[in-house]
């Protein structure tokens, strides 16, 4: 089975239509959803909750900057320190378009910012456009598997 897309979106609104453009791009891959930054580490972490899930990394991880619990930044800054996780392709998916959270993102080592459209249609293209480049071009790092187990 391929890799999962790691979804962390804590707005039901945005977390819906995420969902609805995925399935619109037809990817194959499995999409798995957490609420908050602190879900999102004990699931790359394989800890709490997670401590039971397959090994192996998501494909890529799209992160809304504001979460609660543990913020984007955090869960990003927490990826990229971590030796097992730093190659995962991380996404920053938000509605802030403030110059400090790019800028920060940046330097903690995020791949992509990609401000949340308004339009619906612009939002489902985006979406799956981000999709099909991180969990189907996308080459990953030598040593790494493009194709895993299927996770949960």
């Amino acid at each position: 089975m391929l890799k999962p897309i790691l979804l962390v979106e804590d707005d039901k609104r945005d977390l819906e239509l995420t969902l609805i453009a995925l399935e619109r791009s037809q990817l194959a891959n499995d999409v798995i959803v957490l609420r908050d930054g602190a879900q999102a580490l004990d699931y790359l972490r394989r800890e709490g909750e997670h401590a039971g899930r397959s090994e192996g990394n998501p494909a890529v991880i799209l992160l809304d900057l504001k979460l609660p619990k543990v913020t984007g930044l955090e869960v990003l800054q927490a990826v990229r320190a971590d030796a097992a996780l730093r190659s995962i392709p991380v996404v920053m998916l938000t509605s802030s378009q403030e110059e400090s959270d790019v800028l920060r993102s940046y330097e903690l080592g995020v791949n992509a910012y990609v401000v949340k459209p308004v339009a619906f249609d612009q939002f489902v293209s985006a979406i799956a456009e981000l999709g099909v480049f991180w969990a189907v071009l996308n080459e990953p790092p030598p040593g790494s598997l493009k194709a895993t187990r299927r996770h949960e």
